[in-house]
């Protein structure tokens, strides 16, 4: 049994905003396990990023975490001080960002920016090791140390999601947290983006939580795959299962909706209707609105989340 490094249970997190309180994540509960890179996919506005930056406790006012636990190797993030969750973000868990150059100072150097990451969790660290420390990194990452002189302006898309990435890594987390990494990137730059991030979840046995809308991302790098919809988990299962055989019927629906050109599509697959409001949820299934399967039970009670086939999966078809 590999060790369980982060787990989520029964996590609520609420908006409270003027017409009444958006449920973003309601009821969600997951594992990741030490080595394992988990994918987190679903529509825009499901509640992936809000999970991701909850595990931080980085969420923006009025946002905030109203039930259940986030366990980080036993100790609950959700209880601890400020003082003990500082000490946390970068040391034990890392995130990067779906844009680098809004998350670069565009003020200061590189070099700056990696040697104050540095100097803020270790604070006897002198400049010249930190900096020696940040061009090791660079190694790394495929980049020349020379670049550390550089300011952010000066690097493309891909060469900034990369520091990123380094500033990331550089205290050697246990966990990363990677909310939409490639979405400004081209599809060349993109496959190396993705190449690398394999290639060095083996180098510093990472595990990564990859929050994403790309399914072929998540194809490419995830050993297991959680699909959200509406502020709750709809299936959780392994990678090549939930591509080959997936349960829920939004996760069916998601999947058809890729367009293959392998098969003659005379038009895109789609799913009727639109994502729920979190504000005034539907009551029973959230989903059931939009589900060509539904049954009468969907529109009044919860599903309750079920087993099958090595998934774990919130639907009345399955109970």
């Amino acid at each position: 049994m590999k060790e369980t490094i982060l787990e989520i249970e029964d996590l609520r997190v609420h908006f409270p905003i003027s017409i009444g309180t958006v449920r973003a994540v309601d009821g969600v509960s997951l594992k990741l396990e030490q080595g394992e890179v988990m994918g987190l996919v679903g529509e825009s506005g499901c509640g992936k990023s809000t999970l991701g930056f909850s595990i931080l406790r980085l969420l923006r006012p009025p946002g905030r975490i109203v039930g259940g636990q986030i366990l980080y190797h036993g100790q609950d993030i959700v209880q601890m001080k400020e003082k003990e969750i500082l000490a946390l973000r970068g040391r034990r868990i890392a995130m990067i960002f779906q844009d680098p150059l809004t998350s670069l100072n565009p003020l200061f150097r590189i070099d700056e920016q990696y040697i104050e990451t540095l100097q803020t969790h270790e604070k006897d660290l002198e400049r010249t090791p930190a900096f020696e420390r940040a061009g090791k990194m660079l190694e790394d990452l495929g980049i020349s140390p020379e670049r550390l002189l550089e300011y952010p302006h000066q690097m493309s898309g891909g060469m900034r999601q990369r520091i990123m990435i380094g500033m990331g890594l550089i205290m050697n987390p246990d966990l990363l947290i990677a909310d939409e990494p490639t979405t400004s990137l081209d599809v060349i730059v993109e496959a190396q983006f993705l190449d690398l991030l394999n290639e060095l979840r083996r180098q510093y046995n990472l595990t990564i939580l990859l929050i994403t809308h790309n399914l072929g991302v998540v194809a490419q790098l995830a050993d297991r795959i959680t699909v959200m919809y509406g502020g709750c988990i709809a299936e959780i299962g392994p990678a090549e299962s939930i591509f080959e055989s997936p349960l829920h019927p939004y996760t069916q629906g998601l999947l058809a909706s890729i367009p293959n050109i392998r098969l003659d599509q005379p038009k895109l697959a789609t799913m009727t209707g639109s994502p729920p409001d979190l504000v005034n949820p539907p009551s029973g299934c959230v989903f059931h609105p939009r589900c060509h399967r539904v049954m009468e039970v969907c529109k009044q009670e919860r599903p309750k989340v079920f087993e099958k086939d090595s998934h774990l999966v919130r639907c009345w078809l399955y109970g």
